[in-house]
């Protein structure tokens, strides 16, 4: 089988983007799906997007990590709009729908604002905080992120936590409303250049924990910059938007 695929990063968190809105792409099949991300003997990607029909919304956005395991991907989020744009189905806003519900998203001098979901569990530990946005993530602050082991104690921390596991966010703060982020993925089990829900879990985590009263923070990570704005009433966090770029990198076809 043929397929035709495209390639689009968001800040560093890169993607094979396939259109499948005809359901022929084989997508039970795990191993296909790991191969499309294998760096050496495929196209290469932290993920893989396929964008279908819906009859409720504008198209439906199905996410897959390396290892063929499913789950909600902020900036991958932000390449599907980005990728139904180039596929003419949807023009400079859209109401899609993807594993963790439905989100809304707008098109601006190319920055993507993608609407997250609401955050209302917040686990606050002695030196960690744990939520939920999308998929789950642990965030811990630490000093000097330069040198910190992102691998090695992001994959000892992914593990601790129960099947399916946590992503793992390493947080050193700059200012008052910036946090700088380097993310370990499940799934991927390895460090990203970027994680949308990552930095969102940041964002509110940080909020949470008083390190900061803004609710519009700037998130450097190692691919590029981010940014989360959110609201806040009574713990609980909503109009919560991831906002960057995402980018076509290429295009061409695989035989599967």
């Amino acid at each position: 089988m043929n397929i035709a695929f495209y390639k689009y990063q968001g800040t560093g968190n890169d993607f094979v983007m396939i259109d499948n809105r005809t359901n022929t792409f084989p997508k039970s099949n795990t191993n296909i799906i790991s191969n499309l991300c294998d760096r050496h003997f495929g196209i290469g990607a932290d993920g893989v997007i396929l964008i279908e029909n819906d009859t409720e919304f504008d198209f439906k956005m199905i996410y897959f990590n390396a290892d063929g395991s499913q789950t909600f991907c902020g900036n991958g989020g932000r390449c599907a709009v980005a990728f139904a744009k180039k596929l003419k189905i949807i023009d400079l806003k859209t109401n899609f729908i993807a594993f963790d519900g439905a989100h809304f998203a707008k098109i601006e001098n190319e920055i993507i604002s993608l609407k997250m979901i609401d955050v209302e569990e917040i686990k606050v530990h002695e030196n960690s905080v744990f939520t939920y946005t999308g998929t789950q993530h642990h965030v811990e602050l630490v000093d000097d992120l330069d040198l910190f082991p992102v691998y090695e104690e992001g994959k000892k921390i992914r593990n601790s936590y129960k099947d399916p596991g946590s992503n793992v966010n390493f947080v050193e703060q700059i200012n008052t409303t910036t946090f700088r982020v380097r993310t370990y993925e499940k799934g991927v089990e390895n460090e990203t250049l970027a994680c949308g829900t990552g930095v969102t879990a940041v964002a509110i985590a940080m909020h949470k924990i008083k390190k900061t009263t803004s609710t519009l923070i700037s998130l450097p990570v190692e691919g590029g910059n981010l940014e989360v704005s959110f609201t806040e009433e009574n713990g609980v966090y909503k109009n919560v938007f991831l906002k960057g770029p995402a980018k076509a990198v290429y295009n061409g076809n695989i035989t599967l």
